[in-house]
């Protein structure tokens, strides 16, 4: 197994670059553990969605996508970990996190639970909007998809879905990105972790909405190939994210 050596650098454009290289030495220093990750990951994503096509609900599908970017700094608490140990020359491990792990175990859960319930709001949103664009009708994922590709309503909806959707995602975005791989490393309250999202976002803008714009075109480009590059790309970012903490913690 290779040991990842990483220093924190300062915040620069070229930031959002190297965290993506960094999180790819840790990837496949320890492939197993990573790919694995992954795998699990995008499984309970094929689960969720199968469910949901079995139901009948699949137009629900997008709204489920949205849930998993949502929740996905939460997700990736093993990934975190994993960075944390290479970079203490120590090995991943089988099992990425232990019950003992995090340094702030309840704070994160405070967050999991803010998480959550954005999640909620965002589902809420999403099934508002669609029954008050479709008058509450529910239309099988082929029709669904004609109709909001087609249909000055349909169109309406995707627009406004999608300016929602991203201020939502956005807003996690600056409150996780973060704070949940600093709980994991250091004992401190939720709101310093925070905080030090928002401090770094105030004071280098343009590599913060960069890295954002990375993290949801790998992302999208992960689900276009069916979810099967959601294996390689989650954990992927899920090490870079380690990587990104380290150094905007030492800026801020």
């Amino acid at each position: 197994m290779m040991t990842t050596v990483y220093s924190p650098s300062p915040i620069s454009m070229d930031s959002p670059w190297r965290w993506l290289g960094a999180g790819w030495r840790d990837l496949w220093a320890a492939p197993v553990q990573s790919i694995g990750y992954g795998l699990v990951i995008v499984g309970g994503g094929f689960l969720i969605i199968y469910g949901l096509w079995k139901a009948h609900l699949a137009a629900l599908i997008p709204v489920a996508l949205g849930v998993f970017a949502l929740i996905g700094p939460l997700l990736a608490l093993g990934l975190y970990e994993a960075s944390r140990r290479q970079a203490a020359g120590e090995a991943p491990g089988l099992y990425p996190v232990r019950f003992e792990t995090p340094r702030a175990p309840e704070q994160i859960a405070y967050i999991g639970f803010f998480l959550l319930f954005a999640a909620l709001v965002w589902v809420l949103l999403a099934m508002g909007l669609y029954a008050i664009v479709t008058a509450g009708s529910y239309m099988p994922l082929d029709r669904f998809v004609e109709f909001a590709l087609t249909t000055p309503q349909g169109l309406t909806m995707l627009v406004v879905g999608t300016l929602v959707g991203g201020a939502v995602a956005f807003a996690i975005y600056l409150l996780t990105v973060v704070s949940i791989p600093m709980l994991m490393n250091e004992k401190v309250d939720a709101f310093t972790a925070i905080g030090a999202g928002l401090r770094a976002f105030k004071s280098s803008p343009g590599t913060m909405l960069l890295w954002a714009w990375l993290i949801g075109i790998l992302i999208v480009g992960g689900v276009a190939t069916m979810f099967v590059g959601l294996a390689v790309i989650f954990p992927l970012l899920g090490h870079a994210t380690w990587h990104a903490y380290r150094d905007i913690r030492a800026a801020v």
